[in-house]
């Protein structure tokens, strides 16, 4: 076919029926026979494809201006189309004139079927970023805490997570998983924050991870209805418990708009609660400091689910709300106060039966539990029956039936009762003394009198026994309110000047940290009350910080809950502001640090030397609220008439033993605390020691001082 129609000639065509299917074939075309470099191959057949299939009508070259040789192609109409990279072809043409068989397809079922013939493919994997890891690493220590509530562990776990630098995103995901949970986990957040506080988490890191709080309250409040209050008490908490700055609050309202959630969480937390009166113990009780109920609150739920199920006789809800009270260890309580109930309604005998016996069945009320209760009700049935005539005979008829039905462990019963009445003369005397200094605590919780307890412990004549009395004191007032604690930490004070030596109040405590798991027993928190008792005791000088190590040294082996409960008592004493924490632990005194209370009396003593009337600084020292600290009045007061050589301080001392302002006990501390360091007063006043010793004897001759401390002490 001639070639001037635009086809391929003869030549041609056999030239490219035998050529290898690459572009070396090109290279032996006699238009470039000096061609070498595959570059110049391609650019060669480039230009031999360009003169011999693009050709004009009229046997001429087709004009090419504008358009590349090798993407152009003539279709039977003769138009000129562009076509694909590397002549892959287009609508209209036969694909790349290289390609044979056109896209090769592997198919999976051919009997040769090679995988490895498949595509290699790229498979994305996220990058791993260490603050997502982070993030749901600390999740679960703060579930774990949640769950245990060990402070420790979680603190040892947040530092082997290492991370410092996103320690306030742990602030922020700790408080924001408490916000949509209980009162219980709200409180534990708080309690941890303070442990992690200096420690493990820096001042500035806290304070940023409370920012991101406030500034995503917007978000929070989506789930979390309350979020505002809780986010401004958590806030609140926080200040109280030292570990925020109050500036704090006005900083961050510098850096949040005007209309989010975060100002409102501020103005709370400042006007609400931290404005209020008595803001730090109302703060730290909210969530009711380091248990979900107090004492009372759970016997009184437990008293009015019992008189629910006596009228409704639904068991199964019965046992429901005793689950919902989640204090198993205090099940013992709701086994007493059945029984107790079966016997002032006999026709309600067999529905708390019943009860038991259901409770017992399913496990709900283990069989220490159980022994516990029946044990508590023998031990008082001799008062009980004053009220249930019947009572006893009931309760000789109950307890039978209760072991027949196999409900109630015979064998512990039996264990658990024998420290059961006192056969020998000591014992019965030792019985005789704690039913008599019940009385007397009892009387002084609600007289407040401390002269008159303290004539009463005289009149019993026992001081081999005070180590007894300490115990019962603190184990009493812990059953009770704040207010009896605080009055029981106070008497201590004035009872270690006057009547107990330190050994007694070594002996009581070690008495009491060895019974600490029967105490745990009926009050809930035992263990923390404990060490705050033991803290208070120390910060109160009534036991030396020694004395703890001692007390260690003589718990039993077995007695790991008690060593436990004086760790604890060392790590509050530890803690930064150690000295108002544990001041103001039962809500005594005015919440003041140990040092501001000094330099308040240092001012107020500083006022009245300048000329100040007597009544004004009298009323001063009663203002303060702390009149267990009152000694530190009398130590500071002498010092002051050595220095100025003024005897003016005496006549107000004078005054405030006549009021009534400061104690005899708190008077002989007071002197007892110069007389200790008169060495290293004499220093720097040559003739303390002479000064003193008249102070004693115009003390003496006023009746300040005891009757122990003589003449003789002071030289």
């Amino acid at each position: 076919m001639a070639s001037n129609e635009g086809f391929l000639t003869e030549g041609q065509r056999e030239m490219l029926k035998f050529a290898p299917p690459n572009e070396d074939v090109l290279s032996s075309s006699p238009k470039s026979p000096t061609l070498k470099s595959p570059g110049a191959a391609a650019k060669s057949a480039s230009v031999l494809l360009t003169e011999h299939l693009v050709k004009a009508p009229g046997g001429g070259k087709a004009s090419t201006a504008g358009i590349a040789g090798r993407h152009v192609r003539r279709t039977h109409s003769g138009k000129h189309i562009r076509v694909k990279k590397d002549g892959a072809g287009g609508k209209g043409t036969w694909g790349r004139w290289l390609d044979t068989d056109g896209e090769s397809q592997i198919d999976k079922n051919d009997p040769n079927y090679d995988s490895g013939e498949e595509p290699y493919e790229l498979v994305g994997t996220a990058v791993s970023d260490p603050l997502d890891d982070y993030k749901k690493s600390v999740a679960s220590i703060i579930e774990e805490y949640f769950s245990t509530g060990d402070v420790e562990v979680a603190t040892s776990d947040l530092r082997e997570l290492g991370s410092t630098e996103y320690h306030p995103y742990f602030i922020k995901r700790l408080v924001s998983m408490s916000m949509d949970r209980h009162d219980k986990e709200k409180e534990m957040a708080s309690v941890l924050l303070s442990a992690l506080y200096a420690n493990v988490i820096n001042p500035t890191q806290i304070s940023r991870g409370f920012f991101m709080l406030v500034e995503s309250a917007d978000d929070l409040a989506v789930d979390i209805p309350d979020t505002v209050d809780i986010l401004a008490l958590f806030i609140a908490r926080a200040v109280v418990d030292d570990i925020l700055p109050p500036a704090f609050i006005a900083r961050a309202r510098k850096m949040l708009p005007e209309s989010s959630k975060g100002i409102q969480v501020l103005q709370t937390a400042e006007k609400s609660y931290l404005s209020a009166p008595h803001h730090a113990e109302l703060v730290e009780r909210r969530w009711g400091g380091s248990t979900h109920f107090t004492v009372e609150e759970v016997k009184k739920r437990i008293a009015d689910l019992l008189r629910e199920y006596v009228e409704s006789g639904d068991t199964a809800e019965a046992c429901r709300c005793i689950r919902k009270l989640e204090v198993s260890f205090f099940y013992h309580e709701v086994v007493k106060r059945a029984l107790v109930l079966a016997m002032e309604m006999q026709s309600a005998e067999p529905l708390i039966l019943k009860l038991l016996k259901e409770a017992a069945e399913e496990g709900l009320i283990s069989s220490s539990q159980m022994v516990k209760g029946f044990s508590r009700m023998a031990e008082s049935i001799d008062d009980l029956s004053l009220d249930i005539p019947s009572a006893k005979t009931s309760f000789q008829l109950i307890v039978p039936r209760a072991i027949s039905e196999g409900w109630l462990d015979a064998s512990s019963l039996k264990a658990s009762g024998e420290d059961g009445p006192a056969n020998g003369p000591d014992d019965e005397k030792v019985k005789q003394y704690k039913k008599q200094i019940v009385n007397i605590i009892h009387e002084y919780f609600l007289s407040d009198d401390i002269p008159e307890l303290i004539r009463s412990l005289e009149d019993l004549g026992a001081p081999e026994y005070n180590p007894i009395f300490l115990k019962k004191l603190i184990t009493l007032a812990m059953d009770r309110k704040n207010k009896e604690k605080e009055m029981a930490s106070v008497l201590l004070s004035a009872l270690h000047i006057e009547i107990f030596s330190t050994e007694d109040i070594v002996n009581g405590f070690v008495m009491l940290l060895e019974s600490a798991e029967d105490t745990a027993l009926d009050v809930l928190d035992a263990s923390n009350e404990l060490a705050l008792f033991v803290a208070r005791a120390v910060i109160d000088d009534v036991l030396a910080p020694l004395n703890l190590e001692e007390i260690t040294n003589r718990l039993p082996p077995n007695c790991s809950s008690g060593a436990e409960t004086v760790c604890m008592a060392q790590s509050l004493l530890s803690a930064r502001h150690a000295g108002e924490r544990i001041l103001r632990c039962w809500g005594g005194g005015t919440g003041w640090a140990v040092e501001d209370a000094k330099d308040k009396i240092q001012k107020l003593l500083e006022e009245f030397e300048s000329g100040g009337v007597i009544s004004e600084a009298c009323q001063c020292i009663r203002d303060m609220g702390m009149p267990f600290f009152n000694h530190e009045v009398v130590k500071k007061a002498l010092v002051m008439a050595m220095e100025k050589k003024n005897d003016r301080m005496l006549d107000l001392l004078q005054e405030c033993f006549n009021e009534g302002l400061i104690t005899i006990n708190q008077m002989t501390k007071g002197f007892g605390r110069i007389k200790d360091g008169l060495d290293d007063l004499a220093l720097d006043i040559p003739n303390a020691k002479d000064k003193f010793t008249f102070y004693v004897k115009h003390a003496k001759g006023n009746g300040w001082l005891l009757p122990s401390f003589g003449s003789s002490d002071a030289s």
